[in-house]
């Protein structure tokens, strides 16, 4: 249950005598850490611009400001009194109730995170992100691996010392240190069986799918062209119909797909290709599963560490449950096939719930993670996880990343890669920064099929609202097992007070056979 004492808004501390009450040490702690908040608001802005809208020659002004507010904040929490206001605060915790001991918690694992990385350690990693970000943009485009390799080095080598630090502040290994960072908890001793397990039965499954893909009648394509206007008219009005609230957010075009801005002002974007709809259109609906958790996430606690997301693999959950398990699903593609012929004036067999369908689960291993389907996924980020690793250790060189590369990916699909820009380039992750961020991808694959799989037993109106193009059902479930939650409880403990069960492949993998194997 919420708490009836809600984070107090930015004032006077206040004390007695100057020495502090025990609430007034909690509400010091909360009071600084809705400063840094507004903080992050205002970089969360600032990084949306510069992939967005941002002129190429402000470049440098704008690694400068970032670099500058993330150096202020990392002060403010990191200040001489913040280790002994959350020492103090915890010899009192006894007085606090579920929701303010669970916020001191994670405002303490925040401090851990940050007090273990000086101050021109964060800066120094800022700046490097900002220039590898730009080049990465260039070099992507031209494939060309060399002209990023001596800025992402930078990035590792920034990192890898991150990692460290860390880690000894942590007591754990660098990569898990940096795993932490996005999803508390998270360590590769929990990772490890888990893909392996997965990434045992991927290529038969992959094999499995595409043979069966061959006793049906072809697949019928959609001629384009698609006009770019009627793909974000149709995006936008899918995004209400999920629950984005268009009063805290917009769409908008990047390079790269994400969402961001501030905690009242959610910003997504997508991509377009006039030749192909279907792929800006599910980008849409996987960012707006982002943003209607972001959106979600109750007010009186926004701007307080309890009330951020429970990490990124459940942040992942909430994306891949929207596009994966809703919006691909058969009852869904019945709404989605009359609203996209209209759109699109779409004539023929082609423009059928069964043929769109099959389209939306046409199974073909590919070089570009985000273009995946939902079997072949998974592989790109074991890929990624492995290489990874060996980069954070020291155990693969920086300037050996495409090979490896090439090799892992011709290993698991079976693919040769023909160039960088569709090999190690083609994610933003490793150049700005975001090292232990993959492996979220497809544990939250994992979490959505657990989460949806919950959702449709406890509410039998979800699958058949999706075929009216009615999410109410399937967004009230969310809100109240996981939106409302945010980080009260653990990744593991929020798991099994929804699903009943800690996280397992298994759901995942009897949902891949189900739908793409008929069993």
């Amino acid at each position: 249950m919420q708490s009836h004492l809600a984070p107090r808004k930015a004032g006077g501390i206040g004390a007695k005598d100057g020495v502090h009450t025990k609430m007034q040490v909690y509400r010091s702690l909360e009071e600084r850490f809705a400063r840094i908040s507004s903080i992050e608001d205002a970089i969360g802005i600032l990084q949306w611009d510069a992939e967005t809208m941002m002129p190429e020659g402000a470049a440098d002004s704008r690694s400068d400001q970032l670099a500058t507010l993330k150096g202020l904040a990392h002060e403010l929490l990191t200040a001489p009194d913040t280790g002994e206001l959350l020492a103090l605060a915890d010899q009192d915790s006894d007085q606090l109730d579920d929701w303010h001991r669970a916020n001191l918690r994670e405002m303490q694992r925040i401090y851990l995170h940050a007090s273990a990385v000086p101050a021109d350690l964060v800066e120094a990693s800022s700046r490097a992100v900002s220039k590898s970000e730009l080049v990465w943009r260039e070099a992507r485009q031209t494939g060309d691996f060399a002209l990023l390799l001596p800025h992402l080095a930078q990035v590792l080598a920034l990192q890898q010392q991150i990692g460290q630090a860390k880690g000894q502040a942590l007591e754990l290994s660098p990569y898990d240190a940096l795993l932490d960072s996005y999803d508390p908890g998270l360590r590769q001793a929990t990772i490890d069986p888990l893909f392996a397990e997965l990434g045992a039965e991927l290529p038969g499954l992959i094999q499995e799918a595409q043979e069966r893909q061959k006793e049906f009648s072809a697949i019928q394509p959609l001629n384009g062209p698609f006009p770019v206007d009627d793909q974000r008219r149709i995006g936008e009005q899918l995004m209400k119909a999920v629950g984005f609230d268009f009063r805290q957010g917009r769409l908008d075009v990047s390079l790269h797909p994400f969402c961001g801005g501030s905690t009242s002002d959610v910003r997504i974007t997508t991509r377009y290709s006039e030749a192909n709809f279907m792929s800006a259109l599910m980008g849409v609906l996987h960012e707006t599963g982002h943003a209607l958790y972001e959106q979600g996430r109750p007010e009186a606690w926004r701007r307080q560490p309890v009330g951020l997301a429970r990490g990124m693999s459940m942040h992942e959950s909430q994306s891949l449950l929207i596009e994966m398990q809703a919006c691909r699903s058969q009852e869904f593609v019945t709404y989605l096939a009359p609203l996209v012929r209209e759109t699109f004036q779409g004539e023929g067999p082609a423009w059928s719930p069964e043929n769109l369908h099959r389209i939306l689960t046409k199974v073909e291993p590919g070089f570009i993670r985000v273009d995946a389907d939902e079997i072949t996924y998974p592989a790109h980020i074991l890929v990624r996880y492995k290489l990874e690793k060996a980069l954070i250790a020291g155990d693969l060189q920086i300037q050996d990343l495409p090979s490896a590369f090439n090799e892992e990916v011709r290993k698991l699909l079976g693919l040769t890669v023909p160039n960088d820009s569709l090999g190690c380039l083609q994610d933003i992750h490793w150049p700005g920064g975001a090292w232990g961020y993959f492996p979220t991808y497809t544990l939250g694959a994992m979490t959505a099929a657990q989460l949806f799989r919950a959702a449709c037993q406890a509410d039998a109106n979800i699958l058949s609202g999706l075929s009216k193009g009615d999410f109410t059902p399937l967004r009230a479930w969310l809100r109240a097992n996981v939106h409302s939650k945010v980080s009260l409880m653990t990744t593991d403990q929020l798991l099994v007070a929804a699903t009943g069960r800690p996280l397992t492949a298994e759901v995942f993998r009897t949902h891949l056979r189900e739908r793409y194997l008929g069993r």
